[in-house]
């Protein structure tokens, strides 16, 4: 899908002087990437609306150049920095578009994604099926189209600079190409799509890839198509999935448009639902419920590194008998398969220990974020749900039918605060960031089918359409496990995995295991049958082994990219998580003044002028602190940081991507390269419309309220 910006392929740069203001209360910006000043007047409205408490000033300088001053209001005065959020909407295209906060696990997927080191497959699904019959190529695409103007969640593009959040524009076109049967091998198909991955700053994080099949034989049979659909788990999920399919049926059904308008509500009445509620009581069952630092959360004994890498996925199923077996011994303890897995689950960290006593173990289960007091909400894509740890006391001595009770209590009261991140949980209970609460999570898949009378209006047409299915998949834990019911009753599991932790003889270990200790259930009817005699059932095999997780550490260092001439200034990129991949490297290599650059890489605002980077400043040049994303948050924090001496001048952009934030970064410095010394360009902090400039006219674009 291709996102509909007011100026296509280009990303706004800002350039700010923390010296350049003429109070303590004023604070300008250059505005670089705005050709037309409508836009640069969307901008500064925009500022106003949400951010109350300053006035805004727009100069225009011709050349698609602005100035936009602000001024704080209030007692509090203008000294320290802008809040971070404010920064951000100076660096988001006015588009007709809407920002929508990301909250739950929505926040820690896209972190994740952004932090990924260049990973472009990081969470990205894979669901693939059959089309039996004719397939209209137009009529298709016009059915997905009707379906991305119906749901504002595909017309979603991600902003990360500073906290993540969805940039909702009015227009998207769906992604959907079509291959011959001779073009390549469906294998290396699923591989190129999916190292593809998304590009998170543009619109439409779901496409579609048609792929002709061989003709399919028997009576009744036609041509036969492989669809592959490929989305972001940061915005959906497999229920989500099922929801568009269905009305993508029903408007190729009714020839591609769907009657009606967008559908609500959606990922907008979601925030605002999540901002009114009080976390008074969620705060206090979680600080209760957490896991304990001294939980078990490995899926295997401590092993020695893999000498593997990326994700990978197994697959095992219980049959048909087996599982109904399985689901009467459950429903015999009040419970149900989901909770006879995570019981399973949990036996089989606590074998991983060694142990014999009790140990308390944890690990994740998948819960929907539509299960919530907001009408309509089951039915909206785009709320994907997130993992919450589980936490229980595995005793061997026990009698097992008590603990899946448990377990199941536990579910169903973590079931009562599906908006809550792991993320949140981990501040409520003082952890840091990097602190895990699970290795592991579990998800139980109960999706709804394709109506028969949809597929009897299919059939009508000569079409016949398989279920879809996961052919690939992603996941930030060492094990993520989904159980779904499959078409003739059994129990398909598939486990996706990280090669770093398990080797992938012990993640076959690991799942057959699982398989073993579900079917050995059932034989376990009397009322004190113990854990220890249901572990038995897995005497003479093998503990699989795990390798540590690799650590999630900041680094901090600079790097000389270019030694420059003497006395010349000093281009500091700076770098960290969320920079684009690829930007700095495109901005050097098409950089060819005297400047000496160097990259700074840290983790968050480094307190004080690392020594390197002054003793690179040593010879008198000017510091131009330039950053792109969260990099622009932390080249402002560090320029509010630096003694009034050091003077520099800050150049951020917004996300893009590589090349168009390479060129913004271009555009912003030669505003501030091209004048000698240390002449201000192109901020006009002292309400002069800046030096060598002439102002064509200043607009007060808003006056907000004094006051919050």
């Amino acid at each position: 899908m291709n996102t509909h910006h007011a100026v296509p392929g280009t990303v706004v740069c800002v350039v700010h002087e923390p010296g350049g203001s003429a109070t303590d209360r004023s604070h300008a910006f250059g505005l670089h990437g705005l050709p037309a000043r409508g836009q640069a007047e969307r901008l500064a409205a925009r500022i106003v609306e949400r951010h109350g408490t300053f006035s805004v000033m727009l100069d225009s300088h011709g050349s698609g150049r602005h100035t936009l001053t602000l001024v704080r209001h209030g007692p509090d005065g203008g000294t320290g920095r802008l809040p971070p959020e404010l920064l951000a909407d100076l660096m988001v295209l006015p588009a007709d578009a809407e920002t929508v906060p990301l909250g739950g696990a929505q926040r820690g997927l896209v972190r994740e994604a952004v932090q990924s080191d260049g990973d472009r497959s990081r969470h990205v699904e894979q669901l693939t099926w059959r089309w039996t019959g004719p397939l209209d190529t137009a009529r298709f695409v016009a059915a997905w189209q009707s379906v991305v103007e119906r749901e504002s969640v595909l017309r979603a593009s991600v902003d990360w600079v500073a906290a993540p959040r969805l940039v909702l524009h009015e227009r998207a076109a769906v992604d959907v190409v079509r291959h011959s049967r001779t073009a390549l091998p469906w294998r290396d198909l699923l591989a190129r799509d999916r190292s593809q991955g998304f590009e998170l700053h543009r619109a439409g994080l779901l496409r579609l890839t048609l792929l002709d099949d061989t003709p399919a034989v028997g009576a009744g049979a036609g041509p036969s198509t492989r669809v592959l659909l490929t989305y972001h788990r940061a915005l959906f999920d497999e229920r989500a999935v099922s929801v568009l399919l269905r009305e993508f049926y029903r408007a190729y059904l009714a020839g591609g448009p769907l009657p009606g308008g967008e559908r609500r509500p959606d990922v907008r009445d979601h925030a605002r639902w999540l901002a009114g509620q009080n976390t008074d009581a969620a705060r206090a069952y979680w600080t209760r419920a957490a896991p304990p630092r001294d939980a078990a959360l490995s899926p295997g004994r401590p092993g020695a590194p893999t000498g593997q890498s990326g994700p990978a996925q197994l697959q095992r199923r219980l049959g048909p008998a087996r599982t109904r077996r399985l689901r009467e011994w459950a429903a015999g303890w009040g419970a149900g398969e989901s909770s006879a897995l995570h019981l399973v689950w949990a036996l089989l960290l606590y074998r991983a220990t060694g142990a014999r006593q009790p140990v308390r173990v944890a690990f994740g289960v998948y819960l929907s974020a539509r299960d919530i007091a907001l009408p309509g909400a089951a039915h909206a894509p785009g709320l994907p749900g997130g993992s919450l740890p589980l936490t229980v006391t595995v005793d061997p001595a026990a009698p097992v039918g008590p603990l899946v009770r448990r377990v199941r209590d536990a579910v169903l009261d973590m079931s009562a605060y599906p908006w809550v991140s792991d993320e949140l949980i981990r501040e409520w209970t003082g952890r840091g960031e990097d602190a895990d609460t699970m290795h592991t999570t579990l998800f139980f898949d109960s999706l709804p089918h394709l109506s028969p009378a949809v597929r009897g209006e299919l059939a009508a047409q000569g079409i016949r359409v398989g279920v879809p299915h996961l052919v690939g998949g992603d996941t930030s834990l060492a094990v993520t496990l989904v159980a779904r019911r499959d078409a003739d009753g059994g129990l398909c599991l598939t486990a996706l995995y990280d090669r770093q932790v398990l080797r992938d003889t012990d993640a076959a270990q690991t799942l057959a295991q699982c398989v073993r200790l579900l079917g050995a259930l059932a034989d376990f009817t009397e009322p004190h049958a113990t854990v220890g005699q249901v572990l038995g059932a897995l005497d003479g095999t093998h503990v699989p082994r795990a390798a540590p997780r690799p650590p999630r550490t900041g680094v901090t260092g600079l790097t000389v990219l270019r030694r420059g001439e003497p006395g010349a200034d000093v281009i500091c990129l700076v770098a960290g998580a969320g920079v684009v991949p690829g930007a700095y490297e495109r901005f050097v290599g098409r950089h060819d003044g005297p400047e000496r650059i160097v990259q700074l890489r840290c983790r968050g605002v480094p307190p004080v002028l690392p020594a390197a980077l002054s003793d690179a400043l040593a010879g008198g040049g000017r510091l131009l602190l330039c950053g792109c994303g969260p990099g622009a948050l932390t080249a402002y924090g560090l320029a509010h940081t630096l003694p009034a001496v050091v003077d520099p001048v800050v150049v951020m952009t917004g996300v893009g991507g590589a090349e168009e934030s390479a060129q913004a970064l271009s555009a912003g410095l030669r505003s501030v390269t091209a004048r000698p010394g240390t002449t201000r360009t192109g901020t006009g902090g002292r309400g002069t419309g800046g030096r060598g400039t002439s102002r064509t006219g200043t607009t007060r674009t808003g006056t907000a309220k004094t006051g919050p």
